[in-house]
């Protein structure tokens, strides 16, 4: 399932419908007008209903439906359980590699909708390729319990990079963090608070910089003035480094506009390196062109590990 923003605008106005209920018939002027101005009547009703902060919601989209599994696609997996630094249980899959080599571990964390089995297409390459991958749903998604919270999903993050820590049977000087959209900014958050031991590469897929930024691109001026920066990845970036970090995005990115990756690269401190893939969109960039970025990312993997 590809990370999906639900028009923002939709959701405003719903609000606004609700807390106004002789609001009069709105036009789709009414509706750009809110969007480009927050000072705005309507757009005023709307932060009211909100509150600070009150868009920072929007960005997730969560199911607690299970439309695959790894045996969907014929591999084995063991379902495994941990908790969050507040107590809060999460759910994951832990998919052992194949082949005789064991190249490391991906600890994936994935985009802003569905749940861990809408985004088995990110890393079952990685599977065959001879890494054991932790695949793990955040707090409200999925299997996993509590609700969605910045906050708690960030630690959730690290959570996961904890339970793959203790593993015995896993290599755990070679642990790869591999994050799509939403995933990557949270991973890049939550390793740049908390250095990982045995951490050897970062990569983000299609991630975003600047919280308020994606909300005005979605939302225009409203969006962006009802969604708080605190967390975002382009304050954390930086901190990465030692850890080699590689920057993936598509030059046609729907979502995420390649400016966002390209926001993250220029913050983060070397080593560095960007994979940007023409015309690749915001699902597809490492495995369009018969999976030219899967060999290119593969084989910078080879050489970080082995450095």
């Amino acid at each position: 399932m590809k990370l999906r923003f639900v028009p923002l605008w939709l959701a405003l106005v719903s609000w606004a419908c609700a807390q106004t209920p002789n609001q009069p018939t709105l036009t789709p002027e009414d509706f750009r007008a809110a969007l480009d101005d927050p000072n705005a009547d309507l757009a005023q009703t709307i932060q009211g209903a909100l509150g600070k902060g009150g868009g920072n919601q929007f960005f997730y989209f969560p199911t607690h439906d299970e439309p695959a599994t790894p045996a969907t696609w014929g591999f084995k997996f063991e379902n495994v359980g941990f908790k969050s630094a507040d107590g809060t249980p999460l759910h994951g899959w832990l998919i052992p590699k194949r082949g005789a080599t064991e190249r490391g571990t991906v600890v994936f964390s994935h985009g802003n909708a569905g749940s861990i089995g809408h985004h088995l297409g990110f890393v079952m390459w990685l599977v065959e390729a001879g890494y054991n991958v932790l695949m793990y749903d955040y707090r409200g998604f999925g299997k996993s319990g509590g609700s969605v919270d910045r906050r708690g999903m960030i630690d959730d993050v690290k959570a996961a990079f904890a339970y793959a820590s203790q593993r015995r049977d896993l290599d755990v000087s070679r642990l790869v963090s591999f994050g799509h959209s939403l995933g990557g900014a949270k991973s890049v958050t939550a390793l740049g608070e908390a250095p990982v031991k045995g951490l050897r590469a970062v990569v983000i897929d299609g991630a975003f910089a600047s919280y308020r930024s994606m909300a005005r691109i979605v939302g225009g001026r409203l969006g962006e003035s009802l969604v708080t920066d605190e967390l975002a990845p382009k304050d954390f970036v930086g901190k990465l480094s030692p850890v080699p970090l590689l920057v993936v995005h598509g030059s046609r990115d729907e979502v995420v506009p390649v400016s966002q990756g390209l926001q993250l690269f220029e913050s983060a401190r070397e080593p560095k390196t960007l994979f940007e893939v023409k015309a690749g969109r915001h699902g597809d960039s490492l495995s369009r062109d018969q999976g030219a970025f899967r060999k290119r990312m593969l084989a910078w993997l080879d050489g970080t590990l082995k450095g």
